[in-house]
């Protein structure tokens, strides 16, 4: 069965997200939805769209749609999905899910009321690096996990437009770019429950009502302890976008470069695993990646599986971003 996909929202990510979804297999692209004439036709020029709506609402009023992403501001995230949610159509949104956790907990309420499949587009639990490291995690080759350090930060670089205004983004480079840290971690241990977080957010670099500079910690249920990093126009970082480390009992690992070191004690010796990627990689987010994404999304949705990263996994990322600027303000760990 042919299932017909709509997008809200015409920027860089939802180009790509519509060429994920035009190289599946019995997927139409339907309708697109934006408030610019200009930018709506030139998105449903460029996919062979056939209907152009100027809000979610109209189009929802037509209907004949069964999924839609979501790529709109931040703002938007949660009014959007819970229109579409509510009329039982199965939503892809990207991330952050929502402006905090309480809208979070709306857009999940809605999709087990409506019983319409909810994805957040955490992108990096879909990456061949990832997924190549959390192999090694579970087969047990680093032992318990001890600890993780990753980075969410732009270097030399930071957005401009609604990304850089609290009405429009929320939050800054946290819910940007150290939300991909976080969830590559969280993802990476096996996805535990967050127990503290504590942090320090502020704004060093720019001018704006948005932070550009973080650094968290985040206790999980499992013992395991998170470093994350986040920031826009850090002069260096020690890898990029979601690149992570993970310290276990028996080894080392890590994505970009994703390698393991496994001591030998007995022999005072280090094995060296190359996992054979190339680094820096050609390009660092590749198309495979969201691919797979909206593969899983399609799956999920024609053998009803819940997604993953589903409405969980988003609702537990808000509220972390939402404990570490909580404990930002008030110096002190927020305990969840």
């Amino acid at each position: 069965m042919t299932l017909r996909i709509a997008f809200t929202g015409t920027g860089h990510i939802s180009h790509i997200h519509a060429l994920a979804a035009a190289a599946q297999d019995d997927l139409e692209l339907v309708a697109v939805v934006n408030h610019r004439p200009q930018s709506r036709a030139a998105f449903a020029a460029k996919f062979s769209i056939g209907r152009e709506y100027e809000s979610v609402d109209a189009m929802l009023a037509d209907g004949d749609v069964d999924a839609l992403v979501i790529s709109t501001p931040n703002y938007l995230h949660a009014p959007q999905s819970v229109a579409a949610l509510n009329a039982g159509i199965h939503v892809l949104v990207e991330k952050p899910m929502s402006m905090n956790a309480t809208e979070a907990e709306q857009m999940s309420a809605a999709s087990q009321a409506s019983g319409a499949k909810l994805m957040v587009a955490h992108c990096w639990r879909f990456d061949e690096e990832v997924l190549w490291l959390k192999r090694q995690i579970d087969g047990g080759r680093l032992g318990k996990i001890l600890r993780t350090r990753g980075n969410g930060v732009h270097v030399n670089w930071g957005p401009s437009g609604w990304f850089v205004e609290a009405k429009y983004a929320g939050g800054g480079a946290l819910a940007d770019m150290g939300i991909h840290a976080i969830d590559a971690a969280r993802f990476l241990l096996g996805d535990p429950a967050p127990r503290t977080v504590y942090a320090r957010i502020s704004t060093d670099y720019t001018e704006h009502d948005v932070d550009d500079s973080g650094a968290i910690i985040i206790g999980w249920d499992n013992g395991a302890t998170s470093i994350v990093e986040s920031g826009w126009w850090w002069p260096h970082a020690d890898g990029p976008e979601a690149s992570t480390q993970v310290y276990g009992q028996k080894a080392f690992g890590q994505i970009f470069p994703t390698r393991l070191e496994i001591p030998d004690r007995a022999t005072e010796t280090v094995e060296l695993v190359d996992a054979g990627y190339p680094h820096p990689r050609e390009e660092h987010c590749p198309q495979i990646m969201y691919d797979l994404q909206m593969a899983h999304f399609i799956d999920c949705i024609r053998h009803d599986k819940t997604p993953n990263p589903g409405a969980q996994e988003g609702l537990l990322n808000m509220r972390i971003v939402d404990a570490a600027l909580e404990s930002s303000r008030t110096g002190q760990v927020l305990n969840l």
